[in-house]
Formats: C-alpha cells, sequence, structure tokens
C-alpha cells in the first residue's frame, strides 16, 4: 500500500493512506511526528495565515506557522467560511457522452415507473399509532408471500401539535413517501383526532390508486387490528400481481449520501461514487445529492456545472437558503465536521465539504429540488436537505431515489426505506464490520483497483441490489425515517 497521495498539484499538503510512522519521507519531505490515517501532513512551509490546499482547493488557513513535514489538522489550521454569498455564473458544463444502458430485473408500476422492491408499506400519519403500526406489521408477516418484499412502517413522532411550515413538511414527506415506487400498496394509518386530517393528507397525496393505498382510522373502528388486518390483505393481494422484469437502468434514481465520513472519504468512497454516478448519467439515468451544508466551501465544484442559468439560481438559493437557516437559529454555518470527522482526519468545513461533493462526479447539474420534492429530471439533481444521517437519507428515499449509496469512513448500520448499500472508504472497516458494510473502496487506497475499475464493481453490484439482492441492512431489518423539524411542538 502506498504510503500518501497527493491529491492535485496545488495542494500543500498530502493526505495518509495508512498509519504513518515519523521519519517516513514522500515527495522528499519526512515525517516529523506520527500521522494517523486520512490526516494531512505539509509538503512546505506554511505560514501562518496562509492557505491549506487540498484538492486543489483552499480548505482553510493556517493558525501558526507549519513546517514542512507536521501533521495539519485542529490544532494547527482553521476554516475560512462565514456567511452567505455572492455567487457568479461561469457555466463549465460538459456532458458526458452516452454509453449503453445496462439492465437490472425490477418490477414495473401501473402508472409506468420502475421499482427495485414489492413491499407493502404501513404509514403512520401522526406519532400516536407508531405501535399500533408496529403491531400490524409483527402480526401480519404471513401475507409476505410469492413476488411481495417485505411488509414494514416507519414509526415517527410527529403529526400532531406542530404547526406552520414543520406541518407542512410532515405532511409533504408521508405523502411523498406514500408515492414511492418500492411500495407495491400502502396502508396509511391514521388516529382521528392528529392536526395532519385525512383530508389534509389526501389534498397533499393528490390523485392515487384506491387498489394501491388504503386508509385506515384508528378512532373510527372498534378493533384497528381486525380492521387493518383485512386492509393488509387487500394491499398484499394487489401488490402480489407484481413479477421482476427486465429493464434499463436508465430507469433508476439513486440517491448519494456520505456519513462518519474520514480523511478518506474524498480519495476513495466519494470518487468512486462520482464515477458512478458520471456512468448513470450517461446511461440515461439519474443521480441525487443532497447534504447542503456539506456543500459549503466546495461550491466551486458544483455551480458552474449547472445547465443553465435559471439551475444556478436554484442552487445558489438553497445554499444560502441553507446557511440563513443557520444563522436565523444563532448557529455559526461552520459548527461542523463532528468529532469522529476529525478523528478519522478531516479538520474544516471545507475539507469535508470538498471530499463530500465527490459524489456529485462531474457530470452537469440539470435540477435543484426541494424538501419532499420529487426527482423529475434525469442526471444529476441537487436536493435541499440537511446533513444528518437519517434526515437526509430519508429526503432522497421521498424524492424517489430507488435505492442509496451510502459512503462512510467510520461505519453505520442503519437504513433507509430504500435499500441503502453501505460503502467503505478503507479496508480495516470493511473486514471489521463486515455484517455493516457492502462495498470495499478501500480498495483504490490499498492500490489494488482503480477509481474508475472500483465505479465498475460498484455499477455490478447496485444492479445486483436493483433486481433483488438484499443489502446488509436489509438483511437485519434496519430501515426507519427521520423528518426534518424547525419549529415549535404545542
Amino acid at each position: 500500500m502506498p504510503d500518501f497521495i497527493h491529491i492535485h498539484d496545488a495542494d500543500n499538503v498530502a493526505v495518509a493512506l495508512r498509519p504513518i510512522p515519523a521519519g517516513t519521507s514522500f515527495l522528499g519531505v519526512t515525517a516529523a511526528a506520527d500521522i494517523p490515517q486520512g490526516h494531512k501532513m505539509a509538503l512546505g512551509p506554511i505560514p501562518k495565515g496562509e492557505m491549506v490546499v487540498k484538492y486543489g482547493l483552499t480548505i482553510g488557513h493556517a493558525t501558526e506557522d507549519i513546517a514542512p513535514g507536521q501533521w495539519v489538522h485542529t490544532h494547527n489550521m482553521a476554516t475560512n467560511l462565514s456567511g452567505e454569498v455572492a455567487y457568479t455564473y461561469d457555466p463549465k458544463v460538459v456532458f458526458p457522452e452516452p454509453i449503453p444502458a445496462r439492465t437490472f430485473l425490477g418490477y414495473r408500476r401501473k402508472d409506468g415507473r420502475a421499482a427495485i422492491r414489492n413491499e407493502i408499506w404501513i404509514i403512520p400519519t401522526v406519532g400516536c399509532v407508531n405501535d399500533v403500526a408496529k403491531a400490524l406489521v409483527r402480526e401480519n408477516q404471513d401475507l409476505v408471500t410469492g413476488s411481495i418484499d417485505g411488509l414494514y412502517t416507519f414509526p415517527h413522532p410527529f403529526g400532531c401539535s406542530q404547526t406552520g411550515h414543520d406541518h407542512a413538511q410532515t405532511r409533504k414527506l408521508l405523502a411523498a413517501l406514500t408515492r414511492h415506487p418500492n411500495a407495491g400498496a400502502v396502508l396509511v394509518l391514521g388516529l382521528g383526532c392528529e392536526n395532519l386530517t385525512h383530508e389534509q393528507f389526501l389534498a397533499e397525496l393528490g390523485d392515487y390508486d384506491p387498489e394501491r393505498v388504503k386508509f385506515l382510522t384508528c378512532q373510527e373502528v372498534a378493533d384497528e387490528m381486525e380492521a387493518g388486518r383485512k386492509l393488509l390483505e387487500e394491499c398484499a393481494a394487489f401488490a402480489g400481481q407484481f413479477r421482476r422484469e427486465e429493464m434499463p437502468v436508465s430507469e433508476l434514481v439513486v440517491g448519494m449520501k456520505c456519513g462518519g465520513s474520514d480523511g478518506l472519504s474524498g480519495i476513495t468512497a466519494n470518487p468512486v461514487v462520482g464515477r458512478f454516478s458520471d456512468l448513470m448519467c450517461a446511461m440515461g439515468g439519474a443521480t441525487v445529492l443532497t447534504e447542503v451544508p456539506e456543500m459549503f466551501g466546495a461550491e466551486g465544484f458544483l455551480m458552474d456545472r449547472c445547465v443553465n442559468e435559471a439551475v444556478f439560481k436554484k442552487a445558489a438559493g438553497m445554499l444560502n437558503g441553507f446557511k440563513d437557516y443557520f444563522i436565523r437559529h444563532n448557529e455559526v454555518v461552520y459548527d461542523n465536521p463532528s468529532p469522529g470527522n476529525k478523528q478519522g482526519g478531516i479538520t474544516t468545513l471545507e475539507d469535508k465539504s470538498c471530499g463530500c461533493v465527490q459524489k456529485g462526479g462531474s457530470a452537469p447539474i440539470v435540477d435543484v429540488i426541494g424538501y419532499g420534492e420529487a426527482v423529475t429530471t434525469k442526471g444529476l439533481n441537487l436536493l435541499y436537505g440537511p446533513g444528518n444521517d437519517l434526515v437526509s437519507a430519508t429526503a432522497l428515499t421521498a424524492a424517489g431515489a430507488h435505492l442509496i449509496l451510502f459512503t462512510t469512513g467510520r461505519g453505520t448500520p442503519f437504513g433507509a426505506p430504500a435499500p441503502t448499500m453501505k460503502i467503505a472508504t478503507n479496508t480495516p472497516l470493511a473486514t471489521k464490520k463486515a455484517g455493516w458494510i457492502d462495498f470495499n473502496a478501500g480498495v483504490v487506497a490499498d492500490g489494488e483497483r482503480t477509481i474508475a475499475e472500483a465505479a465498475g464493481d460498484l455499477l455490478d453490484l447496485i444492479c445486483e441490489v436493483a433486481s433483488g439482492r438484499k443489502t446488509r441492512a436489509e438483511e437485519k431489518g434496519f430501515r426507519e425515517i427521520s423528518i426534518f423539524k424547525d419549529g415549535v411542538v404545542l
């Protein structure tokens, strides 16, 4: 395995690909101290106040004089970020050359959409019925037969005692999940006295197939378990009609997310996912990148790739709107990375962001969509959402992502409603947490595979998962949601 990587010619730091002992030399520079895996070493003198450059971009400034070979981290550098930025559109749009689309075995819905799972979902409209929903799932597993892949519910604490924007976001998110193609049939479960009324939900949901979507209000029946069983039997009869058939990968929507990032995230897993995203776009498919706060400081990778000025203005509004969200709550925009990120070698938000946006590859940005909105355009889309793993993965599912690629340097077991594939940035993690990790991008740091080769391997695995292979999280039954909240509780 190589010792370090010098990512870009303009960089004044190198990144350790493994734990490096003091005295190790790289590009004529000798490590003055032990350098942990994923952390940075100065390749030349960096005077106090001078910019630290990684990925060819500024990731912060030196807070003291840094000598060649020194470890560069939170003790001697800091962020440059502050508040809103006036962005300028300088388009650099290069569309990938089209390539033939691969195929997978999916389900064709009656409205023409593709799906990769044929499940029955119970969507609670209010937290008060969470345990009823869980009991219905537990007591009706006998309905999971034939082509039905599973029966699941997604508890949450909301749907009542919310006001204004918060209430609207809950309503919008739950309706979007109800429309998700991976759900062959859905039972919407309410209580009867909650703020999120049946009438409100119907208005948010819009046109729907009454054979596919059923409703139960618990206060209106004598026995909600008996009534729920009858409706789930109808859901199973409808969902059981669908069978897998061959269809092109161009019909897939793939979400892209990272969490528990480390210093190798932007070198291995995220670039591999970015290369996959470019392949998807070249095949006519759609990918979705979210985590707006983790785009701060890395806008140079994104903004000029917007296909036109209208999309650019939406992207600028999304970025500055999220910064304003921080400021309104008296929070500093750059209160990031997490302790785990820092332990893994990420020093500033710019450092984290420049690695994070590598998942977007190089394809043009075709649209910017809001929270709870669906992807409608083929190509690379940006989605409004926070960095929080559960909240953003839920938002990706609501946007219509058939599956989610989740890169991680630290590891995490959770799963979203959509199949969630965990991609390790380093081989030690993939080896240690084999029960969590679906794909090891650490082979890039090990020198065993190039980024392009690993992306091809990832595409192969994605086609298998889309055709029915379960992710590690699915094998364990790990799937949950978290709704973006920004308001008072009554």
